[in-house]
């Protein structure tokens, strides 16, 4: 996936401060649609906190985010976007450079 493909969202904080967040991915969990975020890497850390939110549409189509309050739910999530991150990973490795044609 080329960065920038589902676009950016900007976050509205409680301290009136706005964040711009790429869209890594959406995600279906347990019939809901779920949203990961990142931020922009404001301490050139190699690690950027991930972002993630119950994502919903209204009957126009307009997009909505939703904090996560349960744990379980949380964990799902988070286990789905580990399976994602694996899959982009995976999608990423150079067959060729490695001397294989297929993995079958």
């Amino acid at each position: 996936m080329e960065n920038n493909e589902l676009g950016t969202v900007t976050l509205y904080l409680d301290n009136d401060e706005t964040i711009e967040c790429q869209i890594l991915c959406i995600l279906d969990v347990d019939g809901n649609k779920y949203i990961a975020l990142l931020p922009p890497d404001e301490d050139g850390g190699e690690e950027s906190p991930v972002y993630l939110y119950r994502y919903t549409e209204d009957a126009d189509g307009e997009p909505a985010l939703e904090s996560i309050e349960d744990d379980g739910e949380y964990e799902a999530v988070c286990d789905a976007y580990d399976e994602w991150l694996d899959t982009m990973e995976y999608e990423a490795l150079d067959l060729d450079a490695l001397g294989l044609d297929s993995l079958e």
